[in-house]
């Protein structure tokens, strides 16, 4: 599942021989899984700080534990420590903490979903806004929930017809129209407000 080199756990057994405490080991998590953001989260850990549903991976000399929802995304994942002149580099690479792009035939929800958090919320990011799925419907409607500078912003009818109803329609078979159910009069932070000209 995880493969660490022998330079990786020789690396951590030596900063866990530093700690001087018992039982310590490193945890390992997917952050942000399956959107571009995803990114691993790796950090000490004592065993009174687990859950109780990590995995766990018996290295020489300390235990690494997974993070049970991580697993999925960090499957497959390695973890190499490079020994350099300046010191050295931990490298972790986790190829699918990403996501992957559902197959043909998965749902049309996985596929919504999917183009949401792969394309369309990381441009609206950069008007510090975000979109959620609500529901898809029997006849291919796609409900959705505008959330931060979107909540409320005055381009949001455009953005929804020229920008996200227009990917969705073109990129996912079956999709007939992409409706918005936000109470925009509820948005506090909109990118640009209401009436603005």
């Amino acid at each position: 599942m995880i493969q660490i080199s022998d330079n990786a756990q020789a690396h951590f057994r030596k900063l866990i021989e530093r700690e001087a405490l018992p039982g310590l080991g490193v945890r390992l998590a997917a952050v942000h899984a399956g959107t571009p953001k995803a990114d691993v989260r790796l950090e000490f850990a004592e065993p009174d700080e687990l859950r109780g549903d990590e995995w766990s991976i018996d290295c020489d000399g300390f235990t690494l534990w997974l993070d049970a929802p991580s697993a999925p995304f960090l499957d497959g994942a390695q973890i190499d420590y490079e020994s350099r002149a300046t010191g050295g580099q931990l490298q972790i690479r986790a190829p699918k903490i990403k996501g992957e792009v559902p197959a043909e035939s998965a749902s049309m929800v996985e596929r919504v979903r999917w183009l949401i958090e792969s394309e369309i919320n990381p441009q609206l990011a950069t008007h510090r806004g975000h979109v959620s799925l609500q529901e898809v419907t029997a006849d291919g409607v796609v409900v959705l929930r505008f959330g931060g500078g979107c909540h409320g912003c005055g381009m949001v009818d455009v953005t929804l017809k020229q920008g996200i109803e227009r990917t969705l329609m073109e990129k996912v078979p079956g999709v007939t129209a992409v409706r918005d159910a936000t109470d925009h009069d509820t948005g506090t932070a909109p990118y640009m407000p209401r009436g603005a000209d």
